[in-house]
């Protein structure tokens, strides 16, 4: 397993793909042909949904297809995953996002996280957006993750766990090119001048980000090329380092 920190989240939730009953569902979504099969047979593009989720303010049903223009929340100890087109998504509990596109469409264009955290893998193509609070990020071909706190002035946070991203924060613009985990707080407000400051590895593992690459019949970068980069925080910015008693940037301790 991936060396990981966790700040305001549970060990089973970044463990969701061990589940019995999501590896049974990935096993049929996959023997179904996937996003293809999907689109071909209109068959619902929900792959797991474990507990209390809605849909523009409905109760969310495994059978149901979740499609652009729609606003997701999930409950706790909530868990979501599905797929649209050629990318793949799981949205944590506690969680509010739109899904952005042509209106009833089955393509995502961008997501809207209003609060919680989702991960995500992006098929290559047009460029894509997930914007946050705080920040904006401009995506394609890319695994992601990104996460919105609410306490801390909805202050953001986005990881390019692989690819390439335009990230914006106000006035702030960075181009990012990653092949393993480079991650950004979103400040609310400057800190010592800057809107864009370095993170940790911080709530993901890169087994999610294999799950739902396997989904949409895709590999991560360290799965192509055999290699990852360091796992002692180095590549996270020099901080945050698994075991360290910050990795918020606020004093916090990490469960």
């Amino acid at each position: 397993m991936t060396q990981h920190n966790l700040f305001d989240r549970s060990e089973h939730e970044v463990l969701w793909f061990q589940r019995r009953s999501f590896l049974r569902a990935a096993a049929l979504w996959t023997s179904l042909g996937g996003s293809l099969g999907a689109q071909a047979q209109t068959r619902s593009n929900i792959v797991t949904l474990v507990g209390d989720a809605q849909v523009n303010g409905s109760r969310l049903l495994p059978e149901n297809t979740i499609r652009s223009g729609d606003e997701l929340l999930t409950g706790p100890g909530s868990s979501l995953v599905f797929v649209m087109g050629d990318s793949a998504f799981h949205l944590r509990q506690n969680s509010r996002m739109k899904v952005e596109g042509d209106t009833g469409g089955a393509v995502v264009n961008a997501l809207r996280l209003l609060t919680g955290g989702v991960i995500s893998v992006w098929g290559k193509g047009p460029q894509r957006m997930i914007s946050t609070p705080t920040l904006t990020a401009g995506i394609r071909g890319t695994g992601v993750y990104a996460e919105v706190f609410p306490e801390q002035d909805n202050r953001s946070y986005l990881c390019i766990c692989y690819g390439v991203v335009d990230l914006e924060a106000s006035t702030a613009r960075k181009l990012v090119q990653a092949d393993y985990h480079d991650a950004y707080w979103g400040e609310p407000t400057a800190r010592n001048g800057v809107l864009l400051t370095p993170a940790p590895l911080l709530n993901h593992t890169d087994e999610e980000l294999e799950y739902l690459a396997q989904l949409v019949n895709q590999r991560t970068s360290w799965q192509i090329t055999g290699r990852k980069g360091a796992k002692d925080g180095s590549a996270y910015g020099g901080y945050g380092s698994p075991g360290s008693s910050d990795p918020s940037g606020y004093g916090k301790s990490t469960p």
